[in-house]
């Protein structure tokens, strides 16, 4: 049985007419598109008109991309280091779906080094509050949804989730945290962010919200670990930032409790028979053996 192709949600179909009609009304030229990723949200590489186009993924709420449109463009203001969004009307919506467009930049055949995230996310997390609301972190609210939306996974694996789940909210009640709380960029890793000469801007700003740093630094440490960079590449990063999560009173329990979030949002979408599930699968056997040095495959 042949499955279909699923790109951000849609059928690729529709994928590619949400495109085009989008690149119509903003005067962006659509020739030779190029997707670039397609399992979150789909992005393509518009290089015709120096610029990434972005479809938020079926049934993301317009207000939630209205939000980071607002958002980019207040960091763009404080000479932040972001990837700049284009001068026209944002987002541009074609029905119910949400388009925004990017600048584009070149990039090399490399991914951005963790240690070029410490000095934009330090930044970041010392920003003063926009003068706008901010989502507060709801890692454990996430989570739940998460395993609630949950279809290709066995009762089992599904049971095992929401236990873990209950246990880490239990733990998160006594962590203390030390850093000051302050904008997250809310899923900082490698690629994440996007090489600008010898620097990096931050990109991907859907789960910007407001918390404490001590976050955003477990996911780069998650990054480094789980996707085979290696401790050596994270304490570089940790060198530069200025603090070093792991030695933190509360960094297991944030580790396991964003490990969670990582493997259920990607559980939500698989579906049966393909590569997702089957890396799905793998890592929830992985957190039952308590391996935490298991080097997961990319999604």
């Amino acid at each position: 049985m042949t499955v279909p192709v699923v790109i951000g949600g849609f059928a690729e179909s529709e994928v590619h007419a949400v495109l085009h009609d989008a690149c119509r009304r903003v005067g962006v030229d659509p020739t030779g598109a190029e997707m670039l990723r397609g399992h979150t949200n789909a992005v393509f590489l518009l290089e015709a008109a120096g610029a990434v186009a972005k479809i938020a993924r079926a049934g993301t709420p317009v207000n939630d991309v209205e939000r980071t449109v607002q958002l980019v463009r207040w960091l763009s203001a404080q000479g932040f280091p972001t990837v700049e969004l284009l001068p026209v009307d944002q987002p541009t919506l074609v029905g119910e779906h949400a388009v925004t467009f990017w600048q584009y930049l070149p990039q090399p055949d490399r991914p951005v080094p963790a240690e070029h995230l410490a000095v934009p996310l330090r930044m970041l997390h010392q920003l003063p509050p926009p003068p706008f609301d901010v989502r507060p972190l709801d890692t454990v609210g996430a989570i739940r949804r998460s395993i609630a939306a949950i279809t290709a996974l066995s009762s089992a694996d599904t049971a095992f989730l929401w236990q873990r789940l209950s246990a880490l909210e239990s733990a998160l009640a006594d962590v203390h945290y030390v850093l000051r709380a302050g904008l997250l960029q809310g899923d900082p890793q490698h690629r994440n962010a996007l090489h600008l000469g010898e620097a990096a801007v931050l990109c991907d700003w859907d789960t910007a919200c407001f918390g404490p740093p001590e976050l955003d630094l477990v996911t780069v440490e998650i990054h480094c670990r789980r996707f085979g960079y290696g401790r050596s590449h994270y304490q570089r990063f940790a060198d530069l930032y200025g603090f070093d999560v792991t030695a933190w009173s509360g960094y297991a329990v944030l580790r396991d409790l964003r490990e969670l979030r990582m493997i259920t949002t990607n559980a939500k979408r698989a579906t049966a028979g393909s590569p997702t599930l089957a890396e799905v699968r793998r890592r929830v056997e992985g957190l039952r053996r308590g391996d935490l040095e298991d080097v997961w495959n990319i999604l």
